[in-house]
């Protein structure tokens, strides 16, 4: 069948490809907790692609098929491949600010001792050595700075635990125990 008649479609499920395959999915009803570094990252990441990248793929497109012959047109089906992966992309970080709920850490009054959501959280480990993590939206994960999302099996253990408390997790590589050693809140940069 000729390519002219074959419909091409924007459905992320139909082509397979997830608009951010390295990011844990949000359990079904849960809300998108992000902080407003988070929030505005993706906010920047959306409007760059709406006002330069994509109106500048759509130009590339247009002056290709002006070209003619669009089946061995690189410049034409790249820019179209191109087009569509800016639009799903355009439409995953849509919904994703829609269903946000922005959560400041830095506003939180009460339970300051407490690790919820935002907190930057210091554990020691077995070996007596510690580490500094940051409970953050699923969308600012980044293990490398030490950013760990609030649906992690740490996270969700440490969720409520106070400075002083054993907290018992499971691991990639099996059970492990931490101790809480401290629990700040700060504004999250982005």
């Amino acid at each position: 069948m000729n390519k002219a008649f074959t419909r091409e479609t924007d459905d992320d499920e139909d082509d397979g490809v997830d608009a951010s395959p390295n990011r844990p999915q949000l359990p079904q009803g849960a809300r998108n907790y992000i902080t407003p570094g988070g929030y505005a990252r993706i906010r920047d990441e959306l409007d760059q692609l709406l006002r330069v990248e994509r109106p500048q793929v759509v130009e590339v497109v247009q002056w290709a098929a002006s070209n003619g012959d669009r089946s061995e047109n690189g410049d034409y089906l790249y820019g179209k491949k191109r087009l569509r992966e800016i639009d799903r992309r355009i439409r995953f970080l849509t919904r994703r600010l829609d269903l946000a709920e922005v959560v400041d850490p830095a506003a939180r009054r009460e339970n300051r001792d407490q690790v919820f959501f935002g907190a930057t959280v210091t554990l020691r480990d077995e070996r007596d050595e510690e580490r500094t993590y940051q409970i953050v939206g699923v969308d600012e994960t980044d293990f490398a700075r030490g950013r760990i999302s609030w649906i992690s099996p740490l996270a969700r253990a440490l969720l409520r635990a106070r400075e002083g408390d054993p907290v018992r997790f499971q691991s990639p590589s099996g059970w492990r125990e931490v101790e809480v050693v401290g629990v700040e809140y700060a504004t999250i940069e982005p």
